[in-house]
């Protein structure tokens, strides 16, 4: 009986230790994601006859020439630009209130009501704002910590990249010894489903990012290169990340002519419709298929627990989830499982 309640304390002690770690833990798994992800990349140019350790500094170099170039034609803009927004908000609520009172004089009876209750919801909306933006800049502020994050997930992704079996070994012997096969194999189908994702993934991000530019280009809305590249980085978050894009050219757009932002929104949801009932399906049907309903509520989820960069692994931590209870659990188990 003590050995039982001695059992039951040390995985509540384990489950703490993992609960109070699990930033660490995500950022581990980001590092695997991108490790996979390269890995396929270093799989391909060592078909060309090129070494591994070449390969993989190839591979680590193209990352890292890819994620400057978009934070350096992204970010600068957008902080200009959210910086504008911001001192300019005031007097774009008073050119809608103004316009809205216009309205309501030259529009009597029940539009007149309307039009108050649309008033009503302007002034509402400029300390919720700038509640808003005050909280971005806070986040921006905290810049030297998502730098020490970035650098020891690129440490970790290069230390696994560089010797994926130096590290793969140890969590199979984890196991007992009949079933160490099995694990190697339900970890070969996690590393493919995953480098899969991410192709369909950086697919759809590309045709993203061409639709929002061309769409951008003619409404003729200022800095559509880099919402157009923001727009096609936010597809990481599946459903959602629509409505993450929208907000920059949206903002860029009531500094530059306020009429736009009306067919901006049209925009996007239309893309949106495409991305949902077209391309998503026709990219990911050769890679991974997941429900809707399931990738909505992981990310929901996985946001309320783990926060942005849980929103972010929702995807590849279903993908992996999904494999293994599939895989140990339903074939292994469920189905061996004989009446007695």
């Amino acid at each position: 009986m003590k050995v039982g309640w001695l059992g039951i304390l040390a995985l509540l002690v384990s489950l703490y230790i993992l609960w109070r770690i699990r930033q660490v833990l995500l950022l581990l798994l980001v590092a695997i994601v991108l490790a996979t992800t390269l890995n396929r990349l270093v799989q391909r140019l060592q078909k060309f006859g090129v070494d591994r350790g070449s390969a993989v500094s190839i591979a680590i170099l193209s990352f890292f020439i890819l994620v400057t170039s978009f934070i350096g034609l992204v970010v600068p803009p957008f902080v200009e630009e959210s910086q504008k927004f911001v001192a300019l908000f005031p007097e774009i609520i008073n050119e809608a209130e103004t316009q809205l009172e216009g309205l309501k004089i030259r529009i009597p009876g029940q539009w007149a009501e309307d039009i108050q209750l649309m008033e009503l919801l302007v002034q509402q909306s400029q300390p919720l704002v700038k509640h808003i933006f005050d909280h971005v800049f806070l986040w921006i502020s905290d810049l030297l910590s998502i730098i020490l994050k970035l650098v020891l997930v690129l440490v970790l992704t290069v230390m696994l990249l560089a010797n994926p079996q130096q590290y793969r070994q140890p969590f199979i012997r984890l196991f007992p010894a009949f079933y160490r096969s099995r694990v190697n194999d339900i970890l070969t189908q996690c590393e493919t489903d995953l480098g899969g994702w991410m192709t369909a993934t950086f697919i759809t991000m590309v045709v993203i990012s061409l639709l929002s530019g061309l769409g951008l280009w003619i409404l003729g809305v200022p800095l559509g290169l880099s919402s157009a590249l923001w727009a096609g980085f936010c597809e990481l978050i599946p459903n959602i990340g629509y409505i993450a894009a929208m907000f920059p050219p949206l903002a860029i757009a009531l500094l530059d002519a306020p009429w736009k932002a009306l067919p901006i929104a049209g925009l996007y949801f239309l893309i949106q419709q495409l991305e949902s009932y077209v391309i998503v399906p026709w990219v990911m049907k050769e890679h991974v298929s997941l429900p809707p309903a399931i990738t909505l509520l992981s990310q929901i989820v996985f946001a309320t627990f783990f926060g942005v960069i849980g929103l972010f692994l929702a995807l590849p931590l279903v993908i992996i989830t999904k494999i293994w209870i599939r895989e140990a659990l339903v074939k292994d188990v469920f189905d061996q499982w004989q009446q007695p």
